[in-house]
């Protein structure tokens, strides 16, 4: 099968590899036929290559059809429609019990102390091969894959994979009080979801802000009111404070993560990790602060006092300093983590099955492109050239 594979930093290749088979009763196999470019995969494309091994197939935003299963897999046959979530969960440990797939005590990769397995990332999620490619093997299938009706665009269920979810949780963990104000920070699809998402949700006063045009008229499009950091960069605390009665904004979610705009520091640090050989280089990500962090400190400067920050943007670093003392002052609560994609299924389901497109999920991708064009597709979205927002590949 032709899939999209690692080979170092900024190079992903197309290339031919064994066809995935059966391992385990609760395997399936899946024919891949829409698969989403997921703003972690730039962090795969740019920073976290010493956890990386070459020709790892990337991609963890997959749906398709059912193609095998293995004979511990009585929900699903041959021909079924499904998405796959991006971590691997087997929904009867007590984690995923109590709504947490993404600590699921069964895939928890605990040789680098992490939790649930993910496709297509890093040794430190398991390596496990991800589904930018024409066909995928989804260990637990009895329990991760979410079967969807057969007929419609693949656009209007693709991002239960990841993206719907994990803005629902995000917007979710916001805890926006009645008649409050939401402020995201970052517009990728992430951020891009986060704002219809709140406005689906009812939240009043959604402020959002990034540095890209095309972002910000997508956000305003859907009711946000739109700030570009260009023009206000050190000052951005106080325009918003001045917009909130002087307060702040009552939540605020950080959808930008470890690929903040500026920090030089944490640029610096980056680019010294990835000059090391990868054994060392990891190592010394493992300890070190080495993430940008200008985001989550805008968060927390940002943020009423009281207030919520809903952190959903990645971050990789062990030891990343933070103002601890202005937190505790201003009784900061923090909620965070990677989405428990299950837990949320059954509120965002009805939603997508229901003939009225109310998050817009239709026309949410900006480039529809085969397979073979992923190296350049990863290169606009890296680069933000081409009015590459989200993107999703057709093996």
């Amino acid at each position: 099968m032709k899939a999209v594979t690692w080979h170092g930093r900024r190079d992903v290749r197309v290339e031919t590899v064994p066809d995935p088979e059966i391992y385990y009763p609760t395997d399936a196999i899946i024919r891949v036929t829409s698969t989403g470019i997921c703003g972690s995969d730039l962090h795969l494309y740019e920073v976290m290559g010493p956890f990386m091994g070459d020709g790892d197939i990337l991609g963890h935003e997959p749906m398709g059809i059912v193609e095998e299963v293995g004979r511990d897999v009585p929900n699903l046959r041959a021909g079924d429609r499904v998405v796959i979530p991006f971590q691997i969960s087997c929904g009867d440990c007590f984690m995923c019990n109590q709504g947490l797939q993404t600590q699921c005590e069964i895939t928890q990769v605990r040789t680098h102390g992490m939790g649930a397995a993910l496709f297509g990332y890093t040794k430190l999620y398991g390596e496990i091969p991800g589904g930018q490619a024409e066909l995928l093997r989804v260990p637990h299938a009895h329990y991760g894959p979410i079967v969807v009706p057969p007929d419609g665009p693949d656009d209007r269920y693709v991002y239960l994979s990841d993206v719907l979810p994990t803005a629902w949780q995000a917007v979710n963990y916001a805890a926006v009080p009645p008649g409050g104000t939401l402020a995201i920070l970052g517009l990728g699809p992430i951020g891009d979801m986060c704002v219809r998402v709140a406005r689906h949700l009812g939240v009043g006063r959604v402020i959002a802000v990034d540095l890209v045009p095309e972002r910000l008229a997508r956000a305003s499009a859907h009711g946000a009111e739109v700030l570009n950091l260009a023009d206000h960069d050190d000052k951005l605390g106080d325009v918003i404070r001045d917009m909130t009665d002087g307060r702040g904004p009552d939540s605020v979610i950080d959808a930008v993560g470890m690929e903040a705009h500026g920090a030089p520091l944490g640029k610096f640090a980056q680019q010294a990790a990835g000059l090391l050989p990868d054994a060392l280089a990891a190592k010394v990500m493992a300890k070190a602060g080495v993430d940008r962090l200008v985001a989550l400190h805008t968060a927390i400067d940002v943020v009423r006092r009281g207030g919520t920050i809903s952190l959903i943007g990645v971050y990789g670093g062990m030891a990343d300093p933070m103002p601890m003392l202005t937190m505790f002052d201003k009784q900061i609560q923090l909620r965070m983590g990677q989405a428990n994609v299950k837990r949320w299924v059954p509120e965002i389901l009805p939603l997508l099955t229901s003939p009225e497109d109310v998050l817009g999920v239709d026309e949410f991708a900006t480039h529809r492109l085969p397979l073979d064009e992923a190296p350049a597709a990863y290169e606009n979205f890296q680069r933000k050239t081409d009015g590459t927002i989200k993107v999703l590949l057709k093996p």
